[in-house]
């Protein structure tokens, strides 16, 4: 592993260092597909979340834009900077949008396949004004660790498998609700989970101090209130998984101690957040254009790991017991985070849905062959029940569709074992999924 021009010889080589212990993720095998298929990918994702460290094991050499002297060299000279022998990983490149250009000029002037590993923890400014990147770039999201990743889940019940042929025989589980709210408040950050000693929900503690202090700003150049931002914050954070309007937000984060922002700050300060990957939206599943129900589309909103919701909020696995809506909550956020890392991994998507009549399904597994599948999130076995009517309701809404779903399931938090009730509802508990 070598440096670019304008990389750091002391960031590679603790990267190297790093990249000797790497622990593979699942995103890597798409990685190697896309860089195979084009002149350079860009992997996405918040920080910390393993992007850099990712993106060196699938490089040959490397230049950081996180330093001063490299940003400059990058923006007097970008082709010099993005020689070297390929893939380059060019990390956290929008400090220096320019190079994005320069990069799409280099795959079309040299034709090859898998030349650059762009990583970003933000979105470059609108007022960049960059090519789309169609046809050299392909875009990879990464998140944070899933619980198969983690090693909370032992994945013997694979998404994929239950597409062809569900559950066969039951798999005991041991997940509680106190384990579950540990993983809430822990996450999945790689360095606290996988380094003796560490502390996921320190590190998201941490990053909340980051995102109010620096990062919104910093998302594209507006100024914002630190006060304001962790008040929007925390506000967001208690909505996760809802499909919450900016109106509620402000009502939410106005408070009696002189702080009151309007829609349009919420608004601002939300975009900011999604610009850094923060916040993330979930988007309704629209079904076959055959069905007569009409359905509500407005995404639902969640933090990128369900940790920085109970940091922001200050609750600790105990306060979370105590709350088991709001726990409920984080769960399907952690649920959804899980589901997109896995869905993605076999070429799918993660929706949710709701139409007219209110029914909602937590959510709705889509993949590129058409095939799709719908589950529930529930804490605990009481919930089962209420559950299994909702997603035997929607099979039912669906009958007028050219393909019914591939299954049905809860993913829960508790239950004994991974089997399939009666109704042929699956019963999935947390620690037993996986891709």
């Amino acid at each position: 592993m070598v440096p670019a021009p304008g990389g750091s010889a002391d960031a590679v080589s603790a990267m190297k260092n790093a990249n000797s212990e790497y622990r593979r993720r699942l995103v890597d095998e798409r990685i190697i597909s896309m860089l195979r298929a084009f002149g350079g990918i860009q992997i996405t994702g918040p920080k910390w979340c393993g992007k850099s460290w990712t993106g060196m094991h699938h490089a040959e050499s490397a230049v950081f834009m996180d330093q001063r002297a490299s940003i400059a060299k990058a923006k007097l000279v970008p082709y010099e900077v993005l020689s070297g022998k390929y893939p380059i990983l060019v990390d956290e490149w929008q400090y220096v949008p320019e190079l994005w250009d320069a990069a799409r000029r280099k795959i079309d002037t040299e034709h090859k396949r898998g030349m650059y590993i762009f990583t970003g923890s933000a979105v470059p400014p609108e007022t960049e004004q960059l090519h789309s990147g169609t046809g050299r770039f392909a875009t990879v999201e990464m998140k944070t660790l899933s619980s198969f990743e983690a090693g909370d889940s032992d994945g013997s019940v694979s998404l994929s498998v239950i597409f062809s042929s569900g559950i066969e025989t039951p798999v005991p589980s041991k997940i509680d609700f106190p384990k579950v709210t540990e993983m809430i408040c822990r996450g999945g950050w790689p360095d606290a989970v996988w380094s003796a000693g560490g502390d996921g929900a320190s590190a998201a503690k941490g990053y909340i101090t980051s995102i109010i202090e620096s990062d919104l700003s910093r998302a594209d150049g507006v100024r914002r209130s630190a006060s304001t931002g962790q008040t929007i914050l925390r506000s967001i954070a208690r909505n996760s998984a809802t499909q919450v309007k900016a109106s509620t937000v402000r009502a939410d984060a106005s408070t009696g101690d002189g702080i009151d922002v309007s829609e349009q700050t919420v608004r601002s300060y939300t975009e900011a957040l999604k610009r850094i990957y923060v916040v993330c939206e979930q988007e309704g599943w629209k079904p076959s254009l055959r069905s007569k129900t009409r359905i509500r589309t407005s995404p639902k909103i969640h933090l990128t790991d369900p940790s920085l919701a109970s940091a922001a909020l200050k609750a600790s696995p105990r306060l979370l017991m105590d709350d088991p809506g709001m726990a409920g909550q984080l769960f399907e956020s952690l649920c959804y985070r899980d589901l997109c890392v896995y869905a993605h991994s076999i070429g799918g998507e993660v929706y949710f849905y709701r139409d007219e009549k209110g029914l909602e399904i937590d959510e709705i597994i889509m993949l590129d062959d058409g095939r799709w599948g719908a589950i529930e999130v529930k804490l605990g076995d009481f919930e089962f029940d209420r559950a299994a009517k909702n997603l035997l309701t929607l099979k039912n809404k669906m009958a007028d569709t050219a393909r019914g779903p591939s299954f049905l399931a809860v993913v829960s938090g508790e239950g004994g074992a991974a089997y399939t009730r009666d109704d042929g509802v699956l019963i999935i508990p947390i620690d037993k999924l996986g891709p």
